[in-house]
């Protein structure tokens, strides 16, 4: 079986952000997502993406690669956002992820949420088709189906929300990607989200900048919260990154690696952007 058979489904999506207008952005984008899931497992159950998996490509380590001794940058495609609107309207996923390769990312995401961020899975399964880094689904996971369309469509990890999820929920759904080889980024946003996913054993900690419930981008959350993170977890720094001198003052104060999506993607050449901020 090949896996584009789940390509076709992006195109049975129900129509729901316009309808969904109440709660916070964080509220009203993980409502719709439980509706497009509840639509999209109708054609697609969870048994057949679980022979995907049997036929998927071999993984690729997303955590040893933002370990590595550097300026780790996971170079996020991303078409459009809710804060923002559309960002990037030349968006070739393919190309963006080759030239941010030669960049010198050492991994790449990938947004796959369609209503408020114009994402699509294919998008994700073309980009690591043509390249040989890391690939992470950026989604907003809440159901275990996803966890198996990921890896059936090739993800080497996924995003876990954790303002977006119970305590159980959370845990089950990094265990399962343990279990099919995905260490997943668990995104953070305060200390009490920083406890609870170190008690669900989180290993990859992402702290996002950008509160979702606002959108309001602050860069010293990310300051205010390592010292929170242990040693020997990896720590991520996302949004509002945008010269060489935040990567480098972020990394002393003990970041293992960046991702960086808007500034990117806003630039004419994301790749000489890339270049930039990781030369000295």
């Amino acid at each position: 079986m090949n896996v584009s058979i789940f390509v076709p489904i992006e195109a049975e999506r129900a129509p729901m952000a316009a309808e969904i207008k109440s709660g916070t952005v964080l509220d009203r984008i993980v409502e719709a997502r439980r509706a497009a899931i509840a639509h999209r497992k109708k054609s697609v159950p969870e048994t057949v993406l679980r022979f995907g998996v049997k036929q998927a490509q071999p993984l690729r380590d997303f955590g040893v690669a933002l370990g590595r001794d550097s300026l780790n940058v996971i170079a996020e495609l991303k078409k459009a956002s809710p804060s923002r609107g559309l960002i990037r309207a030349d968006f070739d996923p393919v190309a963006l992820a080759k030239s941010l390769e030669g960049a010198g990312a050492a991994a790449i995401s990938v947004l796959t949420e369609e209503e408020f961020f114009q994402g699509e899975l294919k998008y994700m399964r073309d980009a690591r088709a043509a390249i040989g880094l890391p690939v992470l689904r950026k989604d907003f996971i809440v159901d275990p189906w996803q966890v198996w369309e990921a890896r059936a469509t090739n993800a080497d990890s996924f995003l876990l929300i954790v303002a977006a999820l119970d305590d159980g929920l959370l845990a089950e759904l990094l265990a399962l990607g343990r279990e099919l080889g995905m260490e997943p980024l668990v995104e953070v946003h305060t200390r009490e989200e920083v406890t609870r996913a170190l008690a669900a054993g989180a290993h990859i900690l992402g702290v996002n900048n950008r509160n979702l419930r606002t959108l309001e981008v602050r860069v010293e959350t990310s300051y205010e919260l390592i010292a929170s993170i242990p040693e020997e977890c990896i720590a991520v720094c996302e949004s509002g990154l945008r010269t060489h001198e935040d990567l480098t003052r972020l990394r002393s104060a003990g970041f293992d690696a960046f991702l960086i999506g808007e500034h990117l993607m806003a630039q004419p050449d994301p790749a000489a952007a890339l270049r930039m901020l990781l030369s000295s």
